[in-house]
């Protein structure tokens, strides 16, 4: 296992910090840009992104060109050792171009094709503003590519949403043709003769509309990935032009908090760095832990997508404008929540934005320089405090997560699952599903991937697959083969239910995993949100674990095949029904847990006992305080360990007999850590990883 990268930029071989950087918006107040020099200096930052909105300012009348601003700009930065992702401009057309060419505006479901404004209010389908693009972006990479400042592209901003004109709908059948070949094999996977919906000519084939067709599932899972795949296509148009003048440069497209609309998985392979956008909700609850849980998930999954180091583009150095509450950060949190980022494998910490904007939607969204222009903030002094901070971590770029657990986590199967129509139409919660299992991972400080159902299983001792409804016949094989092979599987409930096409299987649930598993799931219970019951382990189970749990949500009736009982039903008419079983399958072992456990504690106790049992790799072998987690990254030779108290309290952590030194100060650190609240450190020590 490759155990370090290189740097993301030769150019920049440390962290990178810095921020989006609107000079544009400044450029009637020239003594702006000196100042902000100034600051950037003092913020410790040594990277800026540039250019994301400026098209209106680059191309103010169709073909007539300015440069000479931005020219100003990479010059002065890079003179006063300040680097640049250079962002290309398309993620907001200028007005001109709405009003001369109408369609690049975009069409909404209700077919309805939008006015000028907003972001993403353009189709990436449209011939026009495809070779605007193009034209664009040539000219950026002709003119910029071997500037001395341009680290590498940062290429449009947080693409999203589809678009239903007719280019698109054009576009959406070619690629059914594609797939399927024949409107024979194409009624067949989407089940047509149900309803009379019956194609027989592709021009009838339409993409999912709020006044037309929105029941056929097939449908709406292949438009899904059709406008994931559009997307991408367009990201790999914008790209090809950038990469013609000098491919060296990395590309990459800012991508967001699990968001729904776009494969990310699939995305990856067209990036060459992972980047995303990360906002926490800070200060929602007493105790940080379920977001700071929630956004460990994200900083994994966005790591485990190209498994190596990503850039967390964009983060708010105090609080956003668009949270439902926007609280500013307390003291510590800057500073903890970056150093979460670092921990799960970021090398770099930049932020949204610069300087706050004067008017529009943004001008109250957190910045690093507020309105008043100057450094005597606390924003600034925990940004620049963070900047020498990053500047003490230097060993730490490049190195790995060395995680030897993982989760199954699927965008088709997601769509899949919310638009099932069933079991729980009130809300099935799939992904605070898959993050509560998540959950007892990181409290246990268990280095996890987040994984899809394509990639290799190899490395890792145990794989956890919460509600993977959709499943295709050859990953049943593959999750089969795992365990057979010595791998611990666990599986939850509404799992194995249809393939690919989102058709139902035959064999009787959970499908292809009916034999791993050893159980077959024969129905399942939706519940009230009052509704529920418990599950409570059996006498002297293999486990050794005791006691009864509230379950809640969904509780599948099974059946086992082979498998043992681990615990069972407490009510209701399948009382003493297995909830939780086991399965020796070859050299190893498949769970299936059949209902929704409501407590956390579950999770933490199950999987404790489960890691112990396959010795999954721990960060940390000693019991953590709640909302206290230990991260790992490691070279091969040193492992660095973050230590990160989000419990909302002071924290004490013990630590084991191995020697151990805070990378920041080079003090040794023996036994046990005091956490002040919202505090951090970072612990070095020899490896324990076996290379």
């Amino acid at each position: 296992m490759t155990m370090k990268f290189p740097a993301i930029s030769g150019k920049l071989p440390v962290f990178m910090h810095g921020a989006d950087y609107n000079p544009e918006q400044w450029l009637h107040d020239p003594a702006i840009l000196q100042e902000d020099i100034r600051l950037m200096k003092l913020a410790n930052c040594n990277v800026m992104s540039v250019g994301i909105f400026s098209w209106g300012k680059l191309e103010q009348e169709e073909g007539v060109f300015t440069w000479d601003w931005l020219d100003q700009v990479l010059d002065l930065l890079v003179k006063n050792g300040i680097y640049v992702w250079l962002a290309t401009p398309s993620g907001a057309r200028p007005a001109w171009m709405s009003e001369k060419y109408p369609e690049v505006l975009r069409v909404e479901k209700n077919r309805q094709r939008n006015l000028h404004g907003m972001r993403h209010n353009h189709c990436l389908t449209s011939p026009v503003y495809r070779e605007k693009v193009r034209i664009m972006n040539s000219k950026l990479a002709e003119r910029y590519s071997f500037h001395p400042a341009v680290l590498g592209w940062h290429v449009s901003n947080e693409y999203g949403g589809e678009c239903h004109c007719e280019y698109c709908q054009d576009a959406f059948r070619s690629w059914l043709k594609q797939k399927y070949g024949t409107l024979e094999a194409l009624n067949q996977a989407w089940w047509t003769t149900f309803w009379s919906h019956t194609f027989t000519s592709w021009s009838q084939v339409e993409s999912p509309a709020p006044h037309g067709e929105m029941m056929v599932h097939g449908l709406n899972l292949d438009w899904r990935r059709f406008v994931s795949d559009q997307t991408i296509d367009f990201f790999r148009h914008e790209i090809q032009p950038l990469k013609a003048v000098n491919p060296d440069l990395p590309c990459t497209a800012n991508m967001m908090d699990l968001f729904y609309g776009l494969d990310y998985r699939e995305f990856a392979k067209a990036v060459d760095v992972v980047s995303w956008d990360a906002y926490p909700t800070w200060h929602s609850e007493s105790s940080e832990t379920g977001v700071a849980s929630w956004f460990a998930f994200n900083h994994d999954l966005f790591r485990s997508l190209k498994k190596k180091p990503f850039m967390l583009m964009e983060s708010t150095p105090s609080q956003t404008n668009w949270q439902r509450t926007s609280k500013l950060k307390r003291p510590g949190m800057h500073r903890l929540s970056s150093l979460q980022a670092v921990a799960h494998g970021s090398d770099t910490v930049q932020y949204f934005q610069w300087r706050k904007s004067r008017g529009s939607s943004e001008k109250f969204h957190g910045a690093v320089v507020d309105h008043v222009g100057h450094e005597h903030t606390r924003v600034f002094q925990d940004v620049a405090s963070l900047g020498r901070t990053l500047g003490e971590l230097t060993e730490v770029l490049g190195t790995t997560v060395p995680a030897e657990a993982a989760i199954l986590f699927d965008w088709d199967n997601r769509w899949a699952v919310l638009d099932a129509q069933g079991p729980r139409n009130g809300g099935i919660h799939y992904e605070d599903t898959v993050v509560q299992h998540y959950r007892a991972l990181w409290q246990l400080s268990v280095p996890t991937d987040i994984i899809g159902a394509f990639d290799s299983l190899n490395r890792y001792k145990l794989l956890i697959a919460p509600m993977v409804y959709l499943l295709r016949e050859e990953t049943g094989r593959k999750l089969t083969e795992y365990v057979k092979q010595g791998g611990t599987l666990l599986v939850t409930y509404w799992s194995g239910v249809v393939d690919e096409h989102d058709l139902c299987h035959l064999t009787g649930c959970p499908g292809p995993l009916r034999e791993v598993t050893g159980i077959w799931a024969e129905e399942i219970d939706s519940l009230h949100d009052h509704d529920h019951n418990e599950l409570i382990f059996q006498q002297e189970n293999p486990l050794g674990l005791q006691g009864s749990y509230a379950v809640h949500e969904l509780c599948e009736r099974i059946h086992c095949e082979g498998a043992e009982i681990l615990a069972a039903y407490s009510s209701d008419f399948y009382a003493g029904d297995p909830v939780l079983t086991v399965n020796r399958f070859g050299e190893g072992k498949a769970y299936y847990l059949a209902a929704r456990v409501k407590e956390d504690e579950f999770y933490e106790m199950l999987y404790a006992r489960i890691v112990s049992e396959t010795g999954v790799l721990k960060c940390l072998d000693s019991t953590l305080p709640k909302g206290v987690s230990v991260e790992m990254r490691t070279d091969g030779t040193h492992d660095y360990l973050f230590v990160l108290n989000f419990s909302g309290q002071e924290a004490l952590v013990d630590l084991d007999d191995r020697a151990y030194s805070d990378l920041e100060s080079g003090q040794v650190v023996q036994h046990r850590l005091q956490l002040p609240v919202h505090g951090s450190v970072v612990l070095k020590r020899k490896t324990l990883v076996n290379v």
